[in-house]
């Protein structure tokens, strides 16, 4: 796959501080894969977005080392032009409403109206996007008479209808309940299935397990881990870092240790169940 994005001996610096936000980052992300960012609080994964999207430094100022890579070009040398190819969605919905607009329909739109497409083209893009993201039923409500599930659906809806290729999403479910989170995963997993690259900072790790291709591991402002979910995910030593592991990969070690033949560690259910089932068979087999 294509490297679309580069991070090449990174480390960076917020105004006023000593101490780097980011420090020595190497890595390479590729077209049409989906990235779950993990860690600790502070351990720099909303940074680590801040500089693949180009806020840090050209919003927050700060110091930059080395070179942040967005298809072959640095960061710092696009300007707003870099909007159209990588869409952010922020932790807080409120910081992605605009403020500016009195129904869901021309939020939704207010991003493609400064891009100057043509109005047939935004009614035709808004209201596909608005079925994705099943906020139909909203289009005349004021954005900020909305729930926060209902509102993280439309500020996904706001970045989604700009057709950027790749999206860093940062935790879209801190403030969200269940029904909240699952109708958010719906629309991440509609991207993910045309084959958007995804960069997605979440605590909830059953649902990295369950989505993700590959997990990235920030410490302390390092990017301590990076690989196949299923590599990551069942390292059960990542556990004694504070990193959050899946149940039910925490579930298959314990087993193993007791002795129970488990090919491996599963990281979700469904894998926890046929690797069980598998194991019971043959136990009964070679009985």
């Amino acid at each position: 796959m294509a490297v679309v994005i580069e991070c090449k001996d990174v480390t960076y610096y917020y105004p006023l501080t000593e101490k780097p936000a980011v420090e020595d980052l190497n890595l390479k992300i590729e077209s049409g894969k989906f990235y779950g960012v993990v860690g600790e609080n502070g351990a720099g994964k909303t940074t680590f977005c801040a500089l693949l999207r180009g806020f840090a430094p050209g919003f927050y100022k700060g110091e930059l080392k080395g070179e942040v890579l967005v298809e072959g070009k640095k960061t710092i040398e696009y300007g707003g032009e870099l909007s159209a190819k990588i869409g952010y969605v922020f932790q807080n919905p409120f910081t992605q409403i605009s403020g500016v607009k009195d129904t869901v329909f021309e939020e939704v739109a207010y991003g493609l109206e400064n891009f100057g497409v043509p109005v047939e083209e935004i009614e035709r893009r808004v209201i596909e996007v608005m079925k994705m993201t099943d906020i139909e039923a909203l289009a005349e409500k004021n954005p900020f008479d909305l729930s926060g599930g209902q509102m993280q659906r439309v500020a996904l809806a706001s970045v989604i209808v700009l057709e950027p290729d790749i999206l860093i999403i940062d935790e879209p479910t801190s403030q969200l309940d269940p029904e909240g989170t699952e109708s958010v995963f719906r629309i991440i997993k509609a991207l993910k299935d045309r084959k958007k690259t995804i960069i997605l900072v979440e605590h909830k790790i059953d649902l990295i397990a369950e989505y993700a291709d590959e997990v990235l591991v920030f410490e302390k402002g390092h990017l301590i881990k990076s690989g196949d979910k299923e590599k990551i995910l069942s390292d059960i030593s990542l556990l004694d870092r504070g990193v959050s592991l899946p149940q039910v990969a925490i579930l298959g070690a314990k087993l193993k240790e007791k002795g129970f033949p488990l090919r491996k560690i599963p990281v979700t259910e469904d894998q926890a169940v046929r690797m069980i089932r598998e194991s019971l068979k043959e136990g009964k087999q070679d009985a």
